[in-house]
């Protein structure tokens, strides 16, 4: 889809008139029209940035949210480092790896791993849903409890695979990879989730390369989270997986992940 098809289907919308030029900057940022027909908006309400499509059948907003709600009530009981993901990228007693999740999306993983103590690097490609979790990163860093783990979540917006390949600084110590692919997952949040970022995302059809790149700048390990029956990702074979209920992680080592006094 073209820029100038994807702005036809959005508009920015202020959902109080004191938002108005708050909104106005959100548009002129993202290239978005404030007025005329549009199938969905992107919306600046008191609550931050939030995605709907519009129309009587439509589903209710996405937004991201870090301090409550689903994401909340994991952080609180979702299992510690004893979660699968906390496993499949190293976390383990005294080892908490510097983490690059290029395929963010709206930031659930990484903001798992940064509230179990990981540095957490953040890309996400599609600039709607780089908004919406650059806002919800804003709003996160206003509460008390929740401030201290947005503060280990950077985000960049970009090309993953030219990001990588260009890295500058210190490279991650693992890569954190979670291609879009048709989720099987049945709950009502991820088919909302798909229905409305499906025409501006589509599936990751560059996922070989993106793994490749990952591969070359990863210093320790490369994860990649699929649905658990679907096919390998193209390229080097991961040394081995974690496997779940409708999940798996594939896990490609290169080096062992050790505690700082080791």
């Amino acid at each position: 889809m073209s820029d100038e098809q994807l702005v036809a289907r959005i508009r920015m919308q202020a959902l109080a008139a004191h938002l108005t030029e708050a909104a106005a900057g959100w548009a002129q940022r993202l290239g978005l029209p404030l007025q005329g027909e549009s199938e969905f908006a992107l919306q600046l309400g008191e609550s931050g940035l939030q995605l709907v499509e519009l129309g009587p059948q439509a589903p209710g907003p996405v937004k991201v949210d870090f301090v409550e709600g689903a994401v909340a009530h994991r952080r609180l009981f979702g299992g510690g480092s004893g979660q699968m993901i906390a496993k499949a990228v190293g976390v383990q007693a005294g080892v908490r790896p510097r983490v690059l999740d290029a395929t963010a999306g709206l930031g659930r993983d990484a903001f798992v791993l940064a509230s179990l103590g990981c540095e957490m690097t953040l890309i996400e490609r599609q600039p709607l849903i780089a908004a919406l979790l650059e806002d919800g990163l804003a709003r996160a860093a206003l509460d008390r409890e929740v401030a201290p783990i947005a503060a280990r979540m950077q985000l960049l917006t970009g090309n993953a695979i030219k990001l990588m390949c260009a890295w500058q600084g210190e490279p991650p110590q693992v890569i954190y990879l979670d291609p879009m692919f048709p989720h099987r997952d049945k709950s009502a949040l991820v088919k909302k989730e798909m229905r409305l970022f499906r025409p501006f995302v589509g599936n990751d059809l560059d996922a070989p390369a993106l793994l490749e790149a990952a591969l070359n700048l990863a210093t320790h390990r490369v994860v990649v989270k699929r649905p658990r029956k679907a096919p390998l990702i193209e390229g080097a074979k991961p040394g081995y997986a974690l496997e779940g209920k409708s999940s798996r992680y594939d896990i490609y080592p290169k080096k062992k992940l050790q505690a700082a006094s080791e």
